[in-house]
């Protein structure tokens, strides 16, 4: 497992590639995603007091480790209204609708990966417009497109924006690959660029610690 510092509240956490977020209230803190199944025993021991768990969607590789961790922890589950129920079940969701060079990407990506995490209790369900309380109060909005449930994280006191995969910083910023709905993602991550925001987290790609959100503007001017 890989550790990232991003801003002295904000550690990148990549095990076994994938990526999580900490955020870190000075003792209370908070999960963004999870992983892939069995991170959690890594995750538990690099990150002490885990008190909430948001999953940005419920793919295997954002969702994986739910369960373990609550288990591990006893943190609270929140996950977004349209990917909820299929993340209480341990379902997959319904698959993407993909471009033509996506599918070699995907076979090559998902190959060790199950079709679903197992089943986790959520505690929240979330929607657009809720408030956190973390981050001097954390905005979730709804981005529907990648799967009906996507919900990305911002932080406007700390202008941070966990953006889940409907944006990817892989070489470059760019829309998030693998969505159910092209355009309904290609409207989310527009509506993300406009807010205000320093600090950029992605669900594939490295973080963006300074000026995200003009590199996020230009790339979505260029959608």
């Amino acid at each position: 497992m890989d550790t990232f510092t991003v801003t002295p509240h904000l550690t990148m956490l990549r095990v076994h590639g994938w990526q999580v977020y900490v955020w870190d209230d000075a003792g209370t803190v908070t999960l963004i995603d999870t992983g892939a199944p069995g991170s959690g025993a890594q995750i538990a021991a690099a990150v002490a007091g885990i008190d909430r768990i948001v999953l940005t969607h419920g793919h295997v590789d954002h969702a994986g480790s739910a369960a373990e961790l609550r288990s591990l922890t006893g943190a609270a589950v929140c996950a977004g209204a349209g990917d909820a129920a299929a993340i209480r079940a341990g379902t997959a969701l319904p698959p993407p609708v993909f471009e033509d060079w996506e599918i070699p990407i995907h076979q090559r990506v998902s190959a060790d990966l199950p079709d679903a995490a197992p089943p986790v209790a959520v505690v929240q369900v979330l929607a657009d417009g809720d408030v956190l309380d973390f981050g001097g109060g954390a905005e979730v909005i709804a981005v529907p497109g990648h799967t009906e449930g996507s919900i990305a994280i911002h932080l406007p006191r700390h202008g941070v924006l966990f953006t889940g995969d409907t944006v990817a910083n892989v070489g470059r910023v760019t829309l998030g690959t693998f969505n159910q709905d092209r355009d309904r993602t290609v409207a989310s991550f527009r509506r993300l660029a406009e807010l205000d925001f320093e600090t950029a987290c992605f669900g594939h790609g490295d973080p963006i610690a300074s000026a995200a959100g003009v590199r996020l503007r230009a790339a979505a001017a260029a959608l």
